[in-house]
């Protein structure tokens, strides 16, 4: 039992680093994550419902953990490329029986009916001598891997989070639409009534009753088409969240758009988007895998050296005959594979020439979708004002209507007739508005996941 009991304690002792090492890993992990998610910046939009939806988003979203997991398996790779860098060392151990049916042979002399048993136990260990650094060139382009996997995390959360802030604003919108909508249907319906009665005193044509039961029918569609993007939107979140529970949400009245966002950006900029550090990264990956193709073609030099036990006899293996050692270095090259080599050679060249054009294009593409974001927002920026002004123009004159309906100038039906004229005005308020925010993450999406407060610290 005690004994038992001191193997688990070794087991523990020995296991302690390991954990403390793990742990402090997930640490690291879990640190860089929230980096990326960059809650900083969504603290802008002074909205803690969505901060809470993007941490439920950090924890549960099933991209984001694989995202993770690409890192941690490029992680494994380059420690498995690392270690390849180091000595080999291992034991090649065997037992045999030649049973008394075998022949032994040496020259003319023949022994038959031999029969004899080998116990072999060396410890083999080899090294190839990195004289061309071939094998440390292979560890530098195995860490460029894992740099273009890091930033291709980083991408995800880019991407994930502007997504899923935009269709939650998207959401408010759709509630707030849906909203009016409902009053216009109202309205509606009461003017089909006013107007039907006016019919029937003959004061108005059978045309005028079609027409208003004709928008009624308009306004109706309209709804059902909101309805039908409510529940789309709501579906997708719920699979971002990869929850089935109620979608909360704030109010279109509690919506604030983040201002003073710089107007003008340094082309700069673009290279902390994380596509242009993979490119780069890739760049000179590809240039490394030039350069060990190149080696490939070099001879090879591996030391090696043999010590362990060789006995025929159980009984003497442990004595000084028994012993068996050996070392030497054993250049190779591979005279028959030189046209394979050089036609390898090329095809990484032409892979280094293909980096370099994913390079150009991507400085291209980066440039375009800073400058549409930008242009984007300018645009969300000037339509909202000028929805905010024609809003107030249409309720200065739906509040002159009210004077005039309150000396008898105005009927009850023209007072409808303003309200759905108010409302409407107030539907192209609510869409300007939130598409005005939703180009702000546009914009943030563009510059590489940046605080849009920070540009000119971050350049």
């Amino acid at each position: 039992m005690k004994k038992i009991f001191l193997i688990i304690l070794l087991f523990l002792v020995f296991m302690m680093p390991s954990f403390a090492k793990q742990q402090e890993n997930n640490q690291k992990y879990i640190k860089n994550n929230l980096t990326y998610l960059n809650l900083e910046w969504w603290q802008n939009y002074n909205d803690e419902i969505l901060i809470e939806h993007l941490k439920k988003l950090f924890e549960s979203n099933y991209d984001l953990k694989n995202a993770l997991l690409k890192v941690k398996e490029s992680e494994k790779l380059a420690k498995i490329q690392l270690i390849n860098e180091l000595p080999s060392l291992r034991t090649d151990s065997f037992v045999s029986r030649d049973f008394r049916s075998s022949v032994q042979r040496f020259g003319d002399m023949e022994i038959p009916n031999f029969s004899q048993s080998n116990f072999q136990f060396p410890l083999t260990m080899s090294y190839e001598v990195d004289i061309w650094g071939k094998n440390r060139l292979k560890t530098k382009s195995a860490k460029k891997d894992l740099e273009i996997v890091n930033q291709a995390q980083r991408a995800s959360y880019i991407r994930i989070t502007s997504e899923f802030c935009a269709l939650y604003f998207n959401l408010i919108k759709t509630d707030k639409l849906l909203e009016i909508q409902n009053e216009l249907i109202n309205i509606q319906s009461e003017i089909v009534k006013k107007v039907e009665l006016k019919n029937e005193a003959g004061l108005c044509p059978i045309e005028d009753v079609l027409n208003e039961q004709k928008y009624l029918t308009v306004l109706k569609e309209e709804k059902n088409n909101l309805e039908e993007k409510q529940d789309v939107i709501i579906n997708n979140l719920k699979v971002y969240l990869t929850t089935d529970s109620a979608i909360k949400r704030n109010s279109y009245e509690g919506v604030i758009i983040p201002d003073k966002i710089p107007l003008e950006i340094s082309s700069e900029i673009i290279e902390k988007r994380p596509d242009y550090i993979q490119q780069e990264a890739n760049i000179e990956r590809a240039g490394y895998d030039v350069k060990i193709a190149r080696r490939e073609m070099l001879p090879q030099f591996v030391i090696f050296g043999q010590i362990g036990l060789n006995a025929y006899r159980l009984s003497n293996l442990f004595n000084t005959p028994s012993h068996l050692a050996n070392a030497g270095v054993m250049p190779s090259f591979d005279f028959f594979f030189a046209g394979r080599k050089l036609n390898f050679l090329q095809f990484k060249k032409y892979q280094y020439e293909e980096a370099i054009n994913n390079y150009r294009k991507t400085i291209l593409e980066d440039i375009k979708e800073v400058n549409l974001g930008l242009f984007g927002y300018k645009t969300a920026v000037k339509n909202y004002e000028e929805s905010v002004e024609r809003l107030k123009r249409q309720n200065k004159i739906f509040s002159l209507l009210k004077d005039k309906k309150s000396i008898g100038s105005a009927s009850d039906l023209d007072i409808l007739y303003g309200k759905e004229a108010d409302l409407t005005v107030k539907k192209e308020e609510v869409s300007n508005k939130i598409n005005c925010l939703i180009s702000t993450i546009s914009l943030y999406k563009s510059v590489g996941g940046i605080n849009l407060y920070k540009l000119t610290e971050d350049i």
